[in-house]
């Protein structure tokens, strides 16, 4: 792993430590996030979408949203959520919203009535086109994934925790599948306007072996990323105040005033073999320090069960 000077969280610090709000932070780290994949590799086909560069006036708009919640809160809607991507999808809806370039979000494409071809994650104005012009297709994806195995031999060996789904595997869909909903016939019936571009947006982070890092063409240089290792390892981890993170709060490093759930590396062990006792899914652990008003992330990981390497390498090599 880099330096703690050089992590993701260590600059997310530096740059967002004003925004107090839990669901603006998110927002934040979704808009300032590094892509998790990079646009000019040509592997890509030109067929990633980049938010570009954070501009000023959406940071001053950030900043008056945490004084000022109502707006996001009301987009949100009472729900609970439950699912991370639907999460994370309604932020970057009010997003797009706000910047008057949203036509359409979860448009669905029936072929019949219980016959359902895909949706559209979001319809944009295209640049410059106005009413008058197209529609740009956002396929809208924030993953996380640990690498399993050498990143030379694909971007199958980046595999979900649950090792239910691998980079690769996500990639190929959207592009073969996603990103051509716009041309089915069905899809016409529902389009307001034609598709004149179709790309994937995808947010994330990326899980190394504790104390391994390995670049690969493709993937952004400087992306968000953290470790793996099985609770075996656990006494090796840095630091003394840990805490479990919930899903939905997975996205931006952790910031809070206070952590009732804060845990020492002893007390981590307990909930961790409880756990997986019961359970074989890794779980996301934040590594913080405590300053005098603040409970801050330094560093994250999954902690996966000591047999999980077997079973990703079972999946991977069946």
């Amino acid at each position: 792993m880099c330096a703690q000077a050089d992590t993701y969280q260590a600059l997310f610090e530096r740059r967002w430590r004003h925004l107090r709000r839990a669901r603006v932070r998110a927002l934040a780290w979704l808009l300032d996030a590094p892509d998790l994949l990079d646009i000019h590799d040509p592997h890509w086909e030109g067929r990633i979408a980049t938010l570009g560069p954070m501009t000023e006036e959406t940071a001053r708009w950030l900043a008056e949203l945490d004084a000022d919640p109502a707006p996001l809160d009301a987009a949100l809607g009472s729900k609970m959520y439950t699912r991370l991507g639907l999460y994370a999808e309604k932020l970057m809806a009010f997003y797009f919203a706000h910047q008057g370039r949203l036509v359409a979000h979860g448009l669905q494409v029936r072929a019949s009535r219980n016959d359902t071809v895909g949706e559209f994650d979001f319809l944009l104005d295209a640049e410059g086109g106005g009413n008058a012009g197209g529609v740009e297709h956002i396929e809208f994806a924030t993953k996380f994934y640990l690498l399993q195995g050498d990143a030379t031999t694909g971007f199958d060996t980046f595999v979900g925790p649950n090792l239910a789904d691998s980079l690769g595997r996500k990639m190929r869909k959207v592009f073969e599948r996603q990103l051509e909903l716009g041309s089915h016939p069905a899809a016409q019936d529902v389009l307001p306007r034609p598709v004149v571009a179709a790309r994937a947006l995808v947010k994330g982070w990326l899980f190394y072996p504790r104390g391994t890092y390995q670049a690969m063409q493709g993937i952004t240089a400087g992306h968000c990323r953290g470790f793996w290792c099985p609770l075996a390892e656990l006494d090796a981890l840095p630091g003394d105040r840990f805490l479990i993170l919930p899903r939905l709060q997975w996205l931006p490093p952790f910031r809070a005033q206070s952590a009732v759930w804060m845990l020492d590396k002893a007390q981590l062990a307990a909930e961790l073999e409880d756990h997986f006792m019961a359970s074989s899914a890794p779980v996301l652990v934040a590594l913080v320090r405590e300053e005098p008003d603040n409970i801050v992330e330094f560093e994250r990981g999954f902690i996966v069960p000591d047999d999980w390497r077997d079973r990703a390498n079972a999946r991977l090599h069946p």
